[in-house]
C-alpha cells in the first residue's frame, strides 16, 4: 500500500508541475502518456482467467475473516449469516502502472493494495447491512480511460467481461435469489453501469436489486432505470463525484447522476455540516468523525465547501477533487442509509408477496 501511495505521489507531483506551465487537461494527458504500456493491447500477453469458485478470486466473502469486516470504533459487528441482503462490489483501479494494460491476479502486492485500501475504506461499508461479494477481476490500468477507443477500451472490455462472470457465478452459486445491492467505485462504478444496462435492466434481477451504488465516475441516468430521489426509494441508481468548487480537475459533468449523500435527494439543495454523521478513513484509525465535510449538487458533481479534518488531505487527482474520498467523506451516512433502503425494499417485498 504505501508503494502504492508513492506512486500517486509522484503521480500528482508530476501532473501538478505540468500543469503550471500548460493547464489540468493536458497535465493528465501527458501523464497518462507516460502511465501508458508501450505495446498495443493486442500485442500485450493476457492475464489467466479468475476462477470465480476458487475463494482466491475473490477480495471479500462473507464466510471469512478479510478487511470488508472492519468496523468503526464501538460499532458491533453483526453475523453475516443473519443478513437477508447481499452485496456485490465492484473495486475501483488499484493497477496504475504500464506494465500491462489488464492486472494479472497472481500479482500479490497489487491485491493488497486492494484489499487494505477499498476492502477496508469501501466495501467494509456494507458489512452493517449485507453478506460482502468483492470479486478479483482483470482490472484496466488507469491509463486505459485515457485510451477509449483503442488498447484502453479493450483493457476496460476484458475487465468487465471478468466482472459479468463474477457477477453470473454470485448470483448461481452464492446470491441464489435472495435480494442484492450492486455497488462499486471509479471503475467498478463503471464496470457497475454497464452491468446494469447489458445484464440486469429489463430482466427479473431488478425486481430484486435493492439499488444501485455505482459511486466515483461520471455516469449518465439508464433510459430503464431511475435515479434514486429519496433515501427509501428502490429498484434504483445512485452516484456522486465530491469535489471543491475550485478543483482545477472535477470527474463530474454536467446531466451526470449526483445524489447527495446527506440527503439522498437528487437535487440541488445544500446539506450541511452537521447532516454529515461520520466520516472515517482507517488510514488514521477507526473513529468517525462527524460534520466534516457538507454537500451541494451542481453540475453533475457533489461540491464539497470545505473540509474540517486534517485526515482527507490525499488527492492523487489533484487539489479540491476528493475522488479517493467518495465514500469515505460519507461513512456513516451509506451505512444508515442501506439500513433504511434494505428496509424499505424487504417490507415493499413482503406487501408484493
Amino acid at each position: 500500500m504505501k508503494k502504492f501511495l508513492v506512486g500517486l505521489a509522484i503521480f500528482v507531483a508530476f501532473a501538478g508541475t505540468i500543469g503550471v506551465f500548460f493547464g489540468g487537461d493536458l497535465a493528465r494527458v501527458a501523464v497518462f502518456a507516460y502511465m501508458t504500456p508501450d505495446s498495443a493491447f493486442d500485442e500485450t500477453p493476457t492475464p489467466i482467467a479468475p476462477d470465480y469458485a476458487d475463494p482466491f478470486h475473490w477480495a471479500a466473502l462473507p464466510d471469512r475473516k478479510d478487511s470488508a469486516d472492519l468496523l468503526p470504533a464501538g460499532m458491533a459487528a453483526s453475523d453475516p449469516a443473519s443478513h437477508v441482503v447481499d452485496v456485490f462490489f465492484v473495486h475501483p483501479t488499484t493497477f496504475v502502472s504500464s506494465e500491462g494494460w489488464n492486472q494479472p491476479l497472481e500479482n500479490d502486492a497489487i491485491n493488497k493494495r486492494t484489499d487494505q485500501w477499498v476492502m477496508r475504506d469501501q466495501a467494509s461499508i456494507f458489512n452493517g447491512c449485507c453478506r460482502v461479494y468483492a470479486p478479483r477481476y482483470r482490472q484496466a490500468t488507469l491509463s486505459s480511460f485515457n485510451d477509449m477507443d483503442g488498447s484502453g477500451g479493450q483493457a476496460l472490455d476484458l475487465a468487465f467481461s471478468d466482472v459479468k462472470t463474477a457477477f453470473e457465478y454470485f448470483q448461481t452459486h452464492y446470491s441464489k435469489g435472495r435480494p442484492f445491492i450492486l455497488a462499486g467505485h471509479s471503475q467498478g462504478a463503471f464496470h457497475g453501469d454497464r452491468l446494469l444496462r447489458e445484464v440486469i435492466e429489463n430482466t427479473p434481477l431488478v425486481d430484486r436489486m435493492v439499488a444501485a451504488y455505482t459511486i466515483g465516475f461520471g455516469l449518465k441516468p439508464q433510459q430503464n432505470l431511475p435515479v434514486c430521489s429519496d433515501p427509501s426509494q428502490t429498484n434504483c441508481q445512485i452516484s456522486w463525484n465530491a469535489a471543491a468548487a475550485d478543483a482545477g480537475y472535477k470527474i463530474g459533468a454536467p446531466g451526470d447522476i449526483c445524489v447527495n449523500p446527506l440527503t439522498w435527494r437528487a437535487d440541488k439543495s445544500y446539506a450541511n455540516f452537521a447532516q454529515n454523521t461520520g466520516a472515517l478513513t482507517y488510514a488514521d484509525g477507526d473513529a468517525l468523525q462527524p460534520g466534516v465535510v457538507d454537500g451541494q449538487c451542481a453540475d453533475g458533481n457533489l461540491i464539497v465547501s470545505e473540509v474540517r479534518s486534517e485526515n482527507f488531505g490525499f488527492m492523487p487527482f489533484g487539489p479540491g477533487n476528493y475522488h479517493m474520498y467518495d465514500y469515505s467523506f460519507y461513512h456513516m451516512n451509506i451505512r444508515e442509509n442501506l439500513q433504511t433502503r434494505t428496509a424499505a425494499f424487504l417490507a415493499k417485498t413482503m406487501i408484493d408477496g
